[in-house]
């Protein structure tokens, strides 16, 4: 006789002849797990035909508050935040207890009856009677079966099998997912060891007295050992409508993936048509994996993604390709690749890569779906190694700039880094002495320019190539610039000079040289038509040498105050910063990677007004600030901060970027002003203000306003102005200004289930609008439906593009339609309650760039 079949027996004797109905022991542990593995299969159709559902937050807030089936009361209460790998592994170290009002039969078929339980750890088996013949291993629940465990519930009519062989069989069955939402029955369920067949199984996130969406089939088949099941005419319905019938597909019940299709999208658009694409997973390995999606759009034709990733413990990647034979719109092949990836060298060194290609100059143009895909004119790539340290960061990279913007040439693109090697040391030594060097060596190239047919040229030529090139020159450059600097501090004060010294040596291709020596020749006045070669030569070893001197002070002031009988801490914030650079002549000096910053209220404390190395400006200059902030003292909250600060030129700065521009005038800068104030928790106030004293004009404003609704509504209305730096002082104020919008947009909930979605995004300088959103959501248990309207710019000429989206969001399961909710997030902020709060993670890796020289330390 079994040694643990034995062992059960002799503990149910005594217990028989005592009266009692309790039986604790400790059967073989993998028997056990048979006999408690009552429903898998139930749970197998609820955790895998959702196996795609987006990863959107869902609101299950108008679903009933009851349950589809109540927790058992003699059921063990869950462990709070217990997932179910935690509670299998803690059961199987638990015993089995038995009880029942009575026990009958014999010592090898001994026959429960009457409130009979079993528990083991989160399981429990509960039912009116329960007879086990310990010699053949069959088994008998019958009358009001009950399972529960930390992810299912379920009754049942009856059940019955054999330890002995691993058969089952469960009748009449209703279950309820307990780890997150989900519901169904099951007419019988049928266990062959770790195979299983669900006979007339089905499956919905719904409330039965709200049956919006049902999945049901005749037969699913599941392997628990495989990890997959298989269904049969599998269909799904809305309502009582038929909208969805699958006659043979396979689905994954745990995280293993497997290969098969993914839910369609479907769209329409002036642009392109009729709009299908139907992903197909393809699990090639446990650690790499590849999309595949052909994508039909009725005006251009039959385009083929694909989408490979993979993944190892030192990194893993992602490769991007999309092609279109003969686009119709077009008539052209067309296509782009993408890569990204990282590796891990060590614990220092990283390895990273950026890749991107198109086919064409509007690619991006055409098959982007945002704004930023109508105004990007070109596509970085960028390869190299990269390391940090406690005290140092270094790295060596190249990088690669391709033109999308069929309007503009060569001309217009960046100078390629090829190679660029970087290193930075900074250490604190004292408390008062800190100390570093920033260094970098680039060589610069670029592509040639091939010059293309302007307007005059007629439609049919304009943006062409006119076949003529030009030769771009490039050179190499080395910068460095060591300081020291000297914090000092107080409780409420600070002092922080710092010396640095900046070295800058270049090795240019003559072309580039002798192009510089002829501007800067103009630039006097000079007729280089008449210059001597001699005059025309310019110098192919250029340098730059210069201290900078600077000195950072500023003082903190905070005291109790009330206002309308709330107690607030308010703080005054007086910065001053005064820089000192001498003037050096930099007009032989090549222009790489530098411009003039856009002036904002960072620019008021830095040394250098330009990015990149290519120039220095000289300085005698003062920057005076001024911050304040009310800090309510009940919650903690900052409830108004507002900030003021100028700079004043001592001296006028003639460092250009160009031979001959002009320079910053002795004088005032324009004011820097910027608030925030937040009226209540539902009102949020801000604003940005830039005002030139000298021209008695405004360069810059920005208001923004926010109201949150208590409903999860939200409405946000901005205005942005911003003037054109460099047109002439005597503009007009269309000639300077740059850009002025106007931003609507809103969430508005009519009730708990209707909601108004829109945006009206306005250019008053180009009077039309850049993007126009209107649309409507229905919502419910488990079904929501989005219907969105947009019209947007879809290319330079400000041609705009129609759009109809449309999603049913079956909640718990997937969404069929187009992702509405990419969409509404990226045009209403707020449109998520949490993008409001989330704070994007610091990205050490593949965006980074630790050479910056200009930044104070």
């Amino acid at each position: 006789m079994n040694p643990n079949r034995q062992r059960a027996a002799t503990f149910i004797a005594p217990m028989q002849r005592m009266g009692q109905s309790t039986v604790r022991f400790r059967p073989n542990p993998n028997r056990v797990r048979r006999a408690l593995r009552l429903l898998p299969l139930p749970l197998s159709i609820a955790v895998c035909l959702p196996a795609m559902a987006d990863d959107k937050p869902l609101n299950w807030g108008l679903c009933p508050a009851t349950e589809v089936i109540p927790a058992f009361t003699d059921a063990p209460t869950p462990v709070p935040g217990q997932d179910k790998a935690a509670a299998s592994a803690e059961r199987e170290q638990q015993p089995t207890d038995i009880e029942g009002d009575q026990l009958l039969g014999t010592t090898t078929v001994p026959q429960y009856q009457g409130n009979v339980a079993l528990r083991r750890g989160d399981q429990f088996v509960g039912t009116d009677k329960l007879s086990f013949d310990t010699e053949s291993g069959n088994y008998i629940a019958d009358g009001n079966v009950r399972y529960q465990d930390a992810s299912i519930r379920m009754v049942a009519k009856r059940a019955e099998g054999n330890q002995e062989s691993d058969t089952h069989k469960i009748t009449d069955i209703q279950y309820q997912l307990v780890s997150r939402r989900g519901n169904g029955d099951a007419e019988s369920v049928d266990l062959q060891g770790a195979v299983g067949q669900m006979h007339r199984s089905t499956y919905t996130t719904c409330d039965p007295s709200q049956p919006v969406w049902k999945l049901s089939a005749p037969e699913i088949e599941v392997d628990n050992d495989e990890g997959f099941g298989t269904a049969r005419n599998a269909v799904l319905r809305i309502g009582k409508v038929p909208v969805l019938w699958a006659p043979y597909f396979k689905f994954p019940i745990d995280d293993r993936r497997k290969t098969g299709l993914l839910f369609p999208q479907l769209g329409m658009s002036g642009r392109n048509g009729f709009d299908y694409a139907q992903p197909i997973y393809l699990n090639l390995a446990p650690n790499y994996d590849d999309t595949l999606t052909p994508r039909y759009m009725s005006r251009r034709g039959l385009m083929l993604d694909n989408e490979f990733r993979y993944l190892y413990n030192g990194g893993r990647g992602e490769l991007l390709t999309s092609y279109i034979p003969n686009d119709k719109l077009r008539d052209m092949d067309r296509g782009r690749v993408m890569f990204s990836g990282y590796h891990n060298v060590d614990s220092h060194w990283q390895a990273r890569a950026n890749l991107a290609w198109v086919s064409d100059e509007r690619y991006i143009e055409d098959f982007a779906n945002r704004l930023v895909g109508v105004t990007a004119s070109n596509l970085q790539s960028t390869i190299g190694l990269y390391g940090t340290g406690q005290d140092w960061t270094a790295g060596i990279m190249a990088d690669r700039w391709q033109l999308t913007d069929y309007t503009l040439n060569e001309s217009a693109l960046a100078y390629n880094r090829q190679p660029r090697l970087y290193f930075n040391w900074d250490k604190s030594l004292l408390p008062w002495l800190e100390t570093g060097v920033y260094s970098e060596v680039v060589r610069f190239t670029h592509d040639d320019i091939n010059f293309k047919y302007d307007a005059s040229a007629g439609e049919d030529l304009q943006y062409t190539r006119n076949g003529l090139t030009q030769r771009v020159y490039g050179g190499s450059r080395l910068d460095i610039k060591p300081y020291v600097s000297f914090p000092i501090s107080g409780a409420a004060w600070y002092v922080t000079p710092t010396l640095a010294y900046r070295y800058t040596a270049y090795q240019l291709d003559r072309g580039l040289a002798d192009s510089i020596r002829s501007n800067v020749l103009t630039s006097q006045g000079v007729d280089v038509s008449t210059a001597t070669a001699d005059q025309l030569r310019g110098n192919t070893s250029p340098t730059r040498a210069l201290p900078i001197a600077s000195l950072d002070a500023g003082l903190f002031f905070d005291r109790d105050t009330k206002i309308g009988g709330k107690s607030f801490l308010q703080t005054l914030e007086p910065r001053l910063f005064y820089l000192r650079t001498p003037y050096r002549n930099q007009d032989d000096l090549p222009i790489f990677d530098t411009r003039d910053f856009t002036f904002s209220w960072g620019q008021l404390f830095r040394d250098s007004r330009y990015t990149g190395a290519d120039r220095q400006n000289d300085a005698n200059q003062l920057t005076m600030a001024l911050s304040t902030r009310f800090i309510d003292q009940t919650t903690g909250k900052e409830r108004f901060s507002a900030s003021i600060g100028q700079i004043q030129y001592f001296d006028e700065s003639r460092v250009t970027v160009t031979p001959g521009g002009a320079p910053v005038e002795k004088g005032k800068s324009a004011w820097i002003a910027d608030s925030n104030y937040m009226i209540n928790d539902r009102w949020t106030l801000g604003a940005t203000y830039q005002w030139d004293p000298k021209y008695k004009r405004e360069d810059l404003a920005s208001v923004r306003a926010r109201y949150l609704m208590s409903n999860d509504g939200v409405v946000n209305l901005s205005y942005r102005y911003r003037i054109n730096a460099g047109a002439a002082a005597n503009a007009t104020k269309e000639e300077r200004t740059l850009l002025e919008q106007a931003d609507l947009s809103f969430l508005y909930p009519l009730n708990e289930r209707w909601s108004l979605v829109g945006r009206y995004y306005y250019s008053i300088q180009d009077s039309k609008p850049l993007e126009i959103i209107g649309g409507v959501q229905w919502d419910s248990c488990c079904l929501a439906v989005r219907a969105v309207a947009r019209r947007y710019v879809r290319n330079r000429e400000g041609e705009l593009n129609n759009s109809i989206q449309l999603e049913f969001v079956l909640k718990g399961l997937s969404s069929l339609g187009q992702d509405t909710d990419r969409t509404l997030r990226r045009a209403i902020l707020g449109y998520n309650r949490d993008d409001l709060y989330l704070v994007p993670p610091s990205n050490t890796g593949a965006t980074r760039d630790d050479y910056d020289p200009n930044q104070i330390p």
